[in-house]
């Protein structure tokens, strides 16, 4: 169920070891949370997930009941032979790890680099659209169309030089 925010802490540290079963993730606040109180986190490795913990910290398994099953075991395995990090290490890596001043100058690299990546022009991108799977990228190129003929329709109604922008 839900949990105030303010209790969040108070709730996982009673816990051992942490189950997501995200189909879906692109960063998962909670497995953060979670190791930052102590817990060992069992994960599906989707999206973004492999990315947000160390590999000590989190057993990863694909999202199907098999895989989750077995890293579970492991991770029962491992609580119960005292194996996992202390709560405390945990608890100061997660803190090391996630700096306000290191999650900006992150994020400002990967501005950068997106930043020199090339321009494509609008046939470009309907065709890398259409060469996955073919439904799929007929689906994304009609979806970019209807995009594209929405933001011309905007720029009709309001033109963009008509919008004071930030320098």
């Amino acid at each position: 169920g839900a949990v105030n925010h303010d209790d969040v802490r108070n709730v996982l540290v009673k816990g051992d070891i942490f189950l997501n079963t995200s189909l879906t993730e692109a960063f998962c606040i909670a497995i953060v949370e979670a190791a930052s109180c102590g817990l060992l986190v069992v994960s599906t490795r989707v999206g973004g997930v492999p990315e947000v913990l160390p590999e000590d910290m989190i057993l990863m398994a694909e999202p199907r009941v098999r895989a989750l099953t077995d890293a579970l075991h492991e991770a029962i395995r491992l609580v119960k032979g005292g194996e996992q990090l202390p709560a405390e290490v945990c608890h100061e890596r997660v803190a090391r790890m996630y700096r306000w001043k290191d999650v900006a100058a992150k994020t400002e690299k990967v501005y950068d680099k997106v930043a020199l990546e090339p321009a494509y022009t609008l046939t470009e991108r309907l065709q890398r659209y259409r060469s996955g799977r073919p439904i799929a990228g007929i689906l994304y190129a009609l979806v970019a169309i209807a995009n594209v003929l929405f933001l011309w329709l905007l720029e009709l109604l309001r033109p963009a030089k008509d919008i004071d922008i930030v320098p």
